[in-house]
């Protein structure tokens, strides 16, 4: 990980980590790089934001720096991250830039950068725009001839009607609750779910710059449980803000998250002779009771670093074609070359039709363990010497051996935060609470800020 993208570009508060000039650096040196990558002289671009109040500010600031390197860019406005993907591609672009801090809240925003085909930037490629924007970085304004600017407003209809096609069977009597935390899906859902002609209902779709995952989407799923319960729908959806996440609510309330999303449509694509290479893959982050469901199946799970683009490097290498995290990025490799909330809620649909089964009873093959996490807020350097001590190393392993083989530990830097994520999992909910919640105390007098951590409980 650099030291200005994470695993999900550059991220964070808006004029203060992330400014109009760090913007302009960023288009600039990706214009650079890009260039030298493909060996061409003029490079073709697509920009797209979610809904949050900074997005104009910094998408004409990422469009300054690649017009002036002499690039062309086509601005296509609101739209969720993996709509960008797709037109990167289809239009033939060289690639994509995202204005979007994804399920962050409004005073945040990023940048993310796609390739030409719609893939998350390399690595190597990132650290080489870094190079350019933490050396002596200066504007070339010896390049006369200066790169286009234009809004294309099509897009959308583009991204709708490929989301359409993917839908092979339809089931008008499932009564769909839908969340689109005020972010980067408010308008594609609705047309979606119109063009098919769900019975549906659209909560948290009124974005005004500031509210945009404000207790709404898949990062506050409490809203949806309680309204979908009360409402009596089939199913609840949630999106987070830039809508590459999806997360579920079943008929009774239960949040039903992407390891189980993931153990669904392995399940069906298994029964149908087609899970490539009998593999699903997931992250370090998964759930024991995905990995003991694939054992009770026959199938193989695989495991990555945590962040979606780890998931598709090994989906692209080994050929598979269903992976995600548990968070609710989920990756169809045969229909999308990213997460794709919408995507993945309409796949499930069409589970439930097919099967004529509730989601309740689809979800039911997997068995989830208990499983806590605090996040512990921590500095920037905090979280650098994570890396590096060897102290608190040891005391984690002592925490692993107390375990034992009753569950297991997990701990690591935040990709995209000032975060130490401690998560503990295993058969006793009331033991891992504590054994949880005592490392998190000593991770947060060694390296926090002294603030206030908060317990996520997955066991809802």
């Amino acid at each position: 990980m650099g030291q200005l993208f994470g695993t999900d570009g550059v991220r964070g508060i808006v004029d203060k980590d992330l400014t109009r000039e760090l913007a302009i650096k960023i288009g600039a040196s990706v214009s650079r790089v890009l260039k030298d990558n493909l060996k061409k002289d003029k490079l073709k671009f697509i920009i797209g934001s979610d809904t949050r109040e900074s997005k104009d500010m910094f998408t004409n600031a990422v469009s300054y720096g690649v017009t002036n390197e002499g690039c062309d860019m086509i601005n296509v406005g609101v739209l969720p991250t993996p709509a960008i993907a797709y037109l990167v591609k289809l239009y033939g672009l060289d690639g994509a830039f995202v204005v979007s801090a994804s399920h962050n809240p409004s005073e945040y925003n990023g940048i993310k950068v796609l390739d030409k085909d719609g893939f998350k930037l390399s690595d190597e490629l990132e650290e080489e725009c870094e190079k350019i924007i933490l050396g002596d970085f200066s504007l070339d304004e010896s390049i006369e001839d200066k790169g286009s600017f234009i809004n294309d407003k099509t897009a959308i209809e583009h991204y709708v009607n490929y989301l359409v096609g993917t839908v092979d069977k339809k089931n008008n009597g499932i009564k769909i609750l839908i969340d689109t935390a005020n972010g980067a899906s408010f308008e594609t859902a609705k047309k979606v779910f119109d063009e098919l002609g769900y019975d549906y209902t659209i909560i948290n779709n009124n974005p005004d710059g500031k509210n945009i995952n404000d207790n709404a989407g898949s990062t506050h799923i409490e809203g949806l449980q309680e309204k979908v319960v009360e409402g009596h729908y089939d199913i609840g959806i949630a999106y987070d803000g830039d809508a590459d996440r999806c997360i579920l609510v079943d008929e009774k309330g239960n949040v039903i998250d992407g390891d189980f999303i993931i153990a669904i449509i392995g399940n069906e694509l298994k029964k149908e002779g087609k899970l490539t290479n009998n593999t699903v893959v997931g992250t370090i982050m998964s759930n024991m009771g995905l990995k003991k469901f694939c054992e009770e199946k026959g199938i193989n799970f695989v495991d990555t670093k945590v962040g979606d683009k780890y998931v598709l490097r090994e989906m692209l290498k080994e050929n598979y074609i269903i992976g995600g995290e548990q968070s609710g990025h989920i990756i169809f490799k045969e229909l999308a070359n990213t997460g794709d909330g919408e995507l993945t809620s309409l796949q499930i649909l069409n589970v439930m039709a097919k099967e004529n089964k509730k989601l309740s009873e689809l979800a039911s093959i997997m068995k989830k363990y208990p499983q806590k996490m605090i996040n512990v807020e921590v500095t920037k350097e905090g979280k650098k010497a994570f890396e590096t001590r060897e102290d608190i190393k040891e005391v984690i392993k002592s925490y692993e051996e107390r375990l034992g083989n009753r569950g297991r530990v997990n701990v690591r830097p935040s990709g995209t935060e000032n975060l130490i994520r401690v998560m503990f999992e295993g058969e006793s909910k009331e033991e891992i609470e504590s054994l949880c919640i005592e490392l998190a105390s000593y991770i947060e007098k060694e390296l926090g800020n002294k603030k206030t951590y908060a317990l996520t409980d997955n066991q809802k």
